[in-house]
């Protein structure tokens, strides 16, 4: 956390406003307009990212979808998550500030129009143009704190300097040859992820604001839900039109249902996000690309959930079972983790949630014997409980103090 940091920037004229370090300590800081358009392009792409997930299900191409769909998720949730800790710290709303974010917001359209090329071929070129227009919008707005506000103009550097060579080996990565191309991408991903640790240890940290970015991530949480439920739907009305409303589809619609609920509440359980040092704030952001990762990818699964009732594509019953498991697994280990790490005081017990886990799993495993409706349904069953149960323990906690 930075020092003291100008609650208001300087006015310079009727259009622009001088780029100082927002107050972190500044009450009623929510969300802005520009933000929330902001993360509606980002829909778009996380729905592509889904729905390409869902066919590569389809065919049974799990290992190459998982992995185009993890790197492209990535590209995703990084280029959202650069803009939204900037904002918190150097949100200046003028015009500069706006232009650049629109083509950021340009840049997250051409990325999205570029993962089907991924999955179907592994060729970044689009997805990486995309991410350059993203990155080098990035780079001036941190150019530009540097230049207005000398009291960050270290950390803000470090940030410029960092994000530009990063960017520039992305690009030379598509000349990479084939065997390594996946090796070069890890590489580039850890390089990513040391680049905000190192600009706020070496350089002067910036003032981001604790409770607008916990918001931030909640939003858009709500929005990856919304892309689950927006998803799942279309695909139950495409199974009703084409056989009628079967008992295993009702039941997967139920069944994913009560997983968005139940997951929704799970993550919203509590008080807000601990975000007081650095180290929990880094562990709570990076957390979140599994948690929205896995979150969307549920959509995908409940989706080929229902292809496998339909007996449509080639993925079998078992593996339709384990498609929605395993992403909801995921999400609820990787947010008992984070409730713990961030003391939110969520988490009733670990075990609970550990043991739900592996019921679900253990549902994803049974599909053939139980059906895919009934596994999907159980599984929605299951998170309810643990979620119940949670509930349980952390009211009886708070009342025998």
């Amino acid at each position: 956390m930075s020092g003291q940091a100008d609650a208001t920037p300087d006015s310079t004229g009727p259009l622009r406003r001088l780029m100082r370090g927002r107050d972190p300590r500044e009450g009623h800081r929510a969300a802005t307009p520009l933000e929330l358009l902001f993360d509606l392009t980002f829909v778009v792409a996380v729905s592509q990212a889904a729905s390409q997930l869902h066919h590569a299900l389809a065919e049974d191409h799990v290992g190459s979808g998982l992995a185009a769909y993890a790197a492209v998720f990535f590209a995703i949730w990084w280029a959202w998550m650069n803009f939204s800790w900037f904002a918190s710290a150097y949100d200046t709303d003028d015009v500069p500030y706006r232009l650049l974010t629109l083509l950021q917001m340009a840049g997250v359209l051409v990325l999205a129009s570029g993962v089907p090329a991924v999955f179907e071929d592994g060729d970044f070129t689009l997805v990486v143009a995309g991410y350059v227009v993203m990155r080098v919008a990035m780079v001036a707005q941190w150019l530009r704190a540097a230049i207005e506000h000398p009291e960050g103009r270290s950390g803000a550097l470090h940030y410029a300097a960092g994000i530009t060579v990063v960017q520039i080996c992305w690009v030379a990565r598509l000349w990479a040859p084939g065997a390594w191309a996946w090796t070069t991408f890890l590489v580039l991903v850890a390089a990513e992820l040391a680049v905000p640790a190192w600009a706020e240890y070496r350089g002067h940290p910036t003032s981001w604001h604790p409770g607008h970015i916990a918001e931030r991530y909640s939003l858009f949480t709500i929005i990856v839900l919304g892309e689950v439920i927006l998803g799942s739907l279309a695909a139950v009305r495409s199974a009703v039109d084409d056989h009628g409303l079967s008992a295993p589809v009702l039941m997967i619609a139920i069944g994913g249902l009560l997983l968005v609920f139940a997951l929704w509440w799970i993550y919203f359980t509590g008080n807000d996000a601990g975000l007081t040092t650095l180290r929990t704030a880094l562990v709570w952001g990076y957390g979140h690309y599994v948690v929205f990762a896995a979150l969307a990818a549920i959509g995908a699964g409940l989706e080929a959930a229902l292809d496998a009732a339909e007996h449509h594509g080639h993925l079998s019953t078992r593996g339709a079972g384990l498609s929605v498991a395993v992403p909801v697994v995921i999400a609820l280990l990787i947010l008992g983790a984070l409730h713990r790490a961030t003391r939110t005081g969520a988490m009733g017990h670990a075990l609970l949630v550990v043991a739900g886990a592996l019921v679900v799993l253990a549902l994803g495993f049974s599909a053939p014997a139980l059906g895919i409706g009934g596994a999907v349904l159980g599984m929605g069953l299951a998170v309810a409980a643990t979620l119940t149960a949670n509930l349980f323990t952390v009211r009886h906690r708070a009342e025998g103090r």
